[in-house]
């Protein structure tokens, strides 16, 4: 990592699908604040996933992992398509992002949920419910049932046995409730910790240190809630809550529970961060094979990511904000790609909807206006 704090490095993997779509679309954007802003990037792009399963013959090669190592943050597309489905499971493209969670000790995931005005008729539930709307759940990211030992499937007496463990230990909770408590602070003060201890003895002690961390955290309140009763609550009283704090499996559906509130998976980012504040950034959209090579794509999810690494890796807040309010202003003038299209609205492609962002951008700095929109 560079140690000029106003020059940094940045790793871009594209990835399958729509991720070598958004990711070229983010970099204008990215590369535009910069300037703007006064800092300097430096790119360099690898391979990962299902591209680097035919590249190379691995998800992940570890000429992309030393570049990842080396990197002040990592931006990401997409992994994955039908085409890699039949691999075993440990040659397929997730493992490609697993093993750079794993590698680079991403243990928080940052997931905001926000609804923009201009969008709350795209979702699912009624105006009022998700009018307003601005959540973030904090998912544990390098431990629990997807890195547990032991794992696999065995046979026994012609009868097959699928086994997962779910693991974490006191410093793995420890470490990720004093995130979300942090983050909390910075907000409204809320935290509810997900959990499902009336089950599963790993959860109860995942309570008991939560528990005990709040003791360091007195201006911030704490609630519990199982995480069968927290998915149902998202859906019935979304903005109950201000930020989440769970396991890296409830976190993983839970979220994509949230996303949907907003109206569209494409609009949702995210960060993925380690102790130093080194970040993995990406959308939380798969890589959409269905609409894959079209121009159809919705970029601002993976542009709302380049705003949380301009906040976050880059502490380069002016940056995020004038990405925040670009994307705002876009959605304000009615452009839409295909999947927040309503009637009414101008349906545009990927590089249309890019377009508007960097003329907001530049506008928005020229005028030195806008509205602080709190997305990361």
């Amino acid at each position: 990592m560079n140690s000029n704090s106003n020059e940094y490095n940045i790793l871009l993997l594209p990835g399958d699908g729509i991720g070598v779509e958004v990711v070229p679309e983010a970099v204008r954007v990215m590369q535009s604040v910069a300037e703007l802003c006064n800092f300097t990037l430096k790119y360099d792009e690898a391979l990962v996933g299902g591209c680097a399963i035919d590249a190379t013959g691995e998800p992940l090669p570890p000429e992309t992992l030393e570049l990842a190592r080396k990197s002040d943050a990592v931006l990401l597309g997409a992994v994955g398509g039908p085409q890699w489905e039949s691999l075993p499971m440990a040659q397929r493209p997730e493992k490609g992002l697993l093993g750079l969670r794993s590698e680079l000790k991403l243990f928080a995931n940052l997931r905001p949920a926000l609804t923009f005005p201009a969008l709350a008729q795209s979702s699912s539930l009624k105006l009022e419910l998700v009018s307003g709307l601005d959540l973030l759940i904090i998912r544990e990211l390098t431990g629990g049932i997807y890195f547990g030992e032991p794992r696999g499937v065995e046979e026994n007496n012609g009868i097959r046995r699928g086994v997962n463990s779910y693991v974490y230990n006191e410093h793995e909770i420890r470490r990720i409730a004093r995130v979300a408590f942090d983050m909390a602070r910075k907000r409204n003060g809320r935290l509810c910790s997900v959990d499902k201890a009336n089950v599963l003895e790993v959860t109860q002690l995942w309570r008991d240190v939560v528990i005990e961390v709040h003791a360091e955290y007195s201006d911030v309140s704490l609630s519990h809630m199982y995480v069968d009763n927290a998915g149902m609550q998202l859906v019935r009283e979304p903005k109950q809550f201000d930020v989440i704090v769970t396991g890296n499996m409830f976190g993983d559906i839970l979220s994509d529970v949230a996303a949907m509130l907003t109206g569209s998976l494409g609009m949702l980012p995210s960060a993925s961060l380690n102790e130093n504040n080194q970040g993995m950034y990406e959308p939380v959209h798969g890589s959409a094979p269905d609409i894959a090579g079209q121009g159809l794509a919705n970029p601002l999810a993976t542009i709302l990511s380049v705003a949380m690494m301009c906040r976050y890796s880059l502490e380069q807040p002016q940056a995020a904000d004038l990405i925040e309010q670009a994307v705002q202003a876009t959605l304000d003038e009615g452009l839409r790609t295909s999947d927040i299209f309503t009637e009414g609205s101008i349906q545009v492609g990927t590089r249309d909807m890019t377009d508007s962002v960097l003329k907001n951008v530049l506008e928005i700095h020229g005028n030195g206006s806008g509205v602080r929109t709190n997305v990361s």
